[in-house]
């Protein structure tokens, strides 16, 4: 019933996802933080928040074909998959560690969208 379903929240989710990656990094390339005029438009020459709002703007025009075409239950907790996309974001791109724990809290919220869609 959901089959279309499952590969657009995927997709949307992948694009939820890179938009946090982008905006992780280009928060590392911003420099300290300082409410200034200076530090604002110094921004607007790093383009990994270009990256970051383009991959916001595709994860929303999804996100509302999703909305509008499948029902709000159903559609929302599939938007928790951008969680594996993280974990996984986390470890390969910021070389960050990831606990067993954090994993269990993943499977179990995978696991939750499985029986969602069912």
């Amino acid at each position: 019933m959901y089959s279309k379903l499952i590969p657009l929240a995927i997709l949307q989710s992948l694009f939820l996802c890179g938009g946090q990656v982008l905006l992780k990094i280009a928060l590392s390339a911003a420099g300290p933080f300082s409410w200034t005029w200076n530090f604002f438009r110094a921004q607007l020459t790093n383009w990994w928040f270009l990256g970051c709002g383009i991959a916001f703007g595709v994860a929303t025009v999804l996100w509302m074909f999703i909305l509008k075409h499948y029902p709000f239950g159903i559609a929302y907790p599939l938007s928790c998959l951008s969680y594996l996309f993280g974990m996984f974001a986390a470890m390969l791109i910021f070389k960050e560690s990831v606990s067993w724990e954090q994993w269990i809290g993943v499977f179990l919220i995978i696991t939750g969208c499985v029986l969602i869609t069912k």
